[in-house]
């Protein structure tokens, strides 16, 4: 399993230099030309990296002087500054070339991945107890469940050896997953040479078959179970495949995407801030970024926070 870090300075410097790769320095000429926008971006990272919203990552900052330095922040952005860059910075023609950059970081330039998976998973849209979600109810021992009719909803292809992610999808559920694939799986076409694709009954079908093998030359292992039960074989040529030749031991393997959900939400939350559905859309992006940044932990990175530092908090200072 990929190890995450949980240094703020190192994922600030990750993000830092990964921003510094895929974006220029100001987004227009005449920009007031206080903050960069890879500074921006590492401030975004960090408000998701702990769990706070714009005001929090502020007050976190400005008690965290070695950090700033670190990050070169000459003084601290106010919060507004900060939601306005995440509504730039995680447009999606900006946030691609972000989620690109940690692919090219963490595993090379067009790189060959053997096992991606794809799936889909729902997170919370409010910072609500489960007592309140599952109350008990007159009778004893009982439970009265509710249930919520919209969710924000995550779609991603990951990589099954590295946890890299892909490429996403950010929807509002509950949404089917198998009239999504062609949405999730095209963007990760152009980051990685994808050799096998796993996917779960959810994905079943002739047509998503057709378009992975066929057009984009993957090949493609889900479970042919979509449908009401038959001892009839499947209809289609790859899902009459799929029954007669399931490589069980390879698609044992698609667990790995499951365990990509399980450490965003362990490590940075399965609630979101966000209220309408474009900055839930944005804070989903936002997540999987995050995500990929706290693999990557390039050794070279962690010399730039200690020349740069002289807070005393901060760790041994290096001189050369």
């Amino acid at each position: 399993m990929s190890t995450t870090s949980k240094s703020p300075r190192k994922v600030a410097l990750v993000a830092l230099a990964v921003a510094e790769q895929s974006l220029p320095a100001y987004s227009h000429r005449f920009s007031p030309k206080t903050f960069t926008q890879p500074q921006l971006f590492a401030c975004l990272t960090l408000k998701t990296f702990f769990r706070t919203d714009y005001r929090g990552v502020t007050a976190i900052l400005a008690d965290m002087p070695g950090l700033c330095q670190a990050i070169g922040l000459m003084k601290i952005p106010h919060f507004t500054t900060l939601q306005k860059a995440a509504r730039r910075l995680m447009a999606s023609i900006i946030s691609r070339k972000l989620l690109e950059g940690t692919i090219r970081r963490a595993l090379g330039q067009k790189p060959r991945v053997e096992l991606a998976a794809v799936d889909s998973t729902g997170m919370e849209s409010h910072h609500i107890s489960r007592y309140f979600v599952r109350r008990r109810s007159r009778l004893a021992n009982l439970w009265q469940t509710t249930y919520y009719t919209k969710y924000p909803k995550l779609a991603v292809v990951c990589d099954c050896r590295s946890h890299i992610i892909l490429s996403t999808l950010r929807k509002r559920g509950p949404t089917p997953d198998i009239n999504q694939l062609r949405q999730t799986l095209q963007p990760a076409v152009g980051r990685a040479r994808i050799e096998t694709l796993l996917a779960d009954a959810g994905y079943d079908s002739e047509a998503n078959h057709t378009f992975t093998r066929e057009e984009l030359g993957i090949e493609t292992i889900i479970p042919p179970r979509h449908g009401r039960p038959s001892i009839r074989p499947p209809t289609g040529k790859y899902r009459r495949l799929m029954r007669e030749e399931f490589d069980s031991e390879r698609y044992g393997q698609r667990w790995q995407v499951e365990t990509v959900f399980s450490m965003i939400k362990r490590n940075l939350g399965s609630a979101l801030n966000g209220r309408s559905y474009w900055s839930q859309c944005r804070e989903l992006m936002l997540l999987a970024i995050t995500h990929n940044i706290m693999i990557i932990m390039p050794a070279e990175l962690f010399y730039r926070a200690a020349l740069t530092c002289s807070d005393p908090f901060c760790g041994p200072q290096i001189r050369r």
